[in-house]
């Protein structure tokens, strides 16, 4: 792979020019789905509150409704949150606990004061809402602006192999699709003290496996984990860009377009493990990483790293299973729980956890993304920022900056 001249040896200003959308990004990218809830976090009757890119989100399961509904967690009244103390009455609206302000789920109109039934505020006001699909045990949310349309489908935001002319080298199976059917799914999620990019770009890092090289998951299976990847021609990535479905870039691991590390003698370290096993990763706007056969083979992993803010990003990880009947999801519970989160989900994304973090600092305090030096490893970091600053819908804003913008009452903002 040709090296890119510029700062110290690194790449140079004219290439980082390319993506500048993509820098202005602290608080993430808008008009996206994300996930914000496992189905199970949401009972009936529950109003559960997250924060996707600075909007304050309330997720609504009414009790003996029809399933799950998406508004903005502030009362237009005097800005408390709704999730704080959930309160729904009936089975098409929510309540603010505070003074009653009861807004329709379907569209946030304002319906009633629970103390003041004949004001005259009543159907002049409301909280927006947020288009919602549940799927798989996961509820999703499209986040960003009220008036964008259209809204794409669930599936535009979702990576999924891509497998017609990309057959993953050694393997004959493709991996589950986390929206298809007959699948097994069940994860986490944690909160990260470090912006959505650093997070990112650490999940789809060649260079970042040294920080795996001796950890018991790798080293319980015997697997050849490189030290790194070093990428020998451009075609070492592939940008993913297909009519209707995700935007994404993939690693071509297992071409010869990609030469494992397994070895530095001049600081005497090698690789551990006899056993090589298929490995493909790929990142998928807005921010969603796919590793296939990981962490056995006929598995899937699926990591979101969703902005909270400009500091802090929710660590998605969710395993997918092939599962045809009872017995076997009872037996991918088993591998779950005693397996894939302790040793994968926990042990040995830990360290991916503490590396981001590491990065905070020095990218939020001492100029980061202008002092950065990277080598031809890092071209695969390069080409997901230019793939991020491409089809991106909107870059998202602080919600200060979007109060300012759409007026007095600031509705919007939320």
């Amino acid at each position: 792979m040709k090296s890119f001249g510029g700062k110290a040896g690194g790449y140079s200003a004219g290439i980082a020019q390319q993506y500048a959308p993509y820098l202005e990004a602290e608080w993430g990218l808008k008009n996206h789905w994300y996930p914000i809830f496992f189905s199970k976090e949401v009972a009936e009757g529950d109003v559960k509150g997250s924060t996707i890119a600075g909007y304050d989100i309330a997720v609504v399961r009414p009790k003996g409704g029809d399933g799950v509904y998406a508004v903005s967690d502030r009362c237009v009244h005097r800005g408390v949150k709704l999730s704080a103390r959930p309160m729904c009455l009936t089975k098409d609206t929510v309540s603010c606990w505070y003074h009653g302000y009861t807004y329709k789920l379907a569209d946030g109109n304002l319906e009633t004061i629970i103390a003041s039934p004949d004001d005259p505020v009543i159907g002049k006001t409301g909280i927006r809402t947020f288009p919602v699909e549940e799927v798989n045990g996961i509820i999703f949310v499209f986040v960003g602006d009220e008036d964008y349309a259209p809204i794409p489908p669930l599936a535009a935001d979702v990576p999924i192999p891509i497998t017609d002319d990309n057959k993953m080298p050694g393997v004959e199976d493709d991996v589950p699709y986390i929206l298809g059917k007959n699948v097994y799914v069940r994860g986490i999620h944690r909160v990260g003290n470090a912006n959505w990019r650093l997070a990112v770009e650490n999940g789809f890092d060649p260079g970042h496996l040294l920080i795996h090289w001796d950890n018991p998951l790798v080293l319980a299976q015997d697997r050849q984990l490189p030290l790194g990847m070093k990428p020998t021609a451009p075609e070492a990535i592939e940008v993913i860009d297909r009519e209707g479905g995700p935007k994404g870039i993939m690693n071509m691991y297992g071409t010869e377009h990609y030469r494992p590390v397994v070895e530095n003698s001049r600081v005497n370290i090698k690789a551990r493990g006899n056993n090589p096993m298929p490995l493909r990763t790929s990142m998928y706007v807005p921010g969603c990483l796919m590793v296939e056969h990981w962490p056995i083979k006929g598995v899937c992993q699926y990591e979101w790293y969703i902005p909270i803010d400009d500091k802090r990003h929710a660590y998605w990880e969710i395993i997918v299973a092939p599962c045809e009947s009872e017995e076997q999801r009872q037996e991918w519970d088993f591998m779950f729980e005693n397996f894939f989160e302790p040793l994968g989900l926990r042990d040995f994304n830990n360290n991916d956890l503490f590396a981001r973090e590491q990065l905070q600092d020095y990218y939020e305090n001492h100029g980061g993304w202008d002092r950065e030096v990277l080598c031809d490893m890092d071209g695969v970091i390069i080409g997901w920022r230019k793939v991020a600053a491409r089809f991106n819908r909107g870059i998202a804003t602080s919600p200060k900056v979007r109060s300012a913008q759409s007026g007095v009452d600031g509705d919007d903002e939320y």
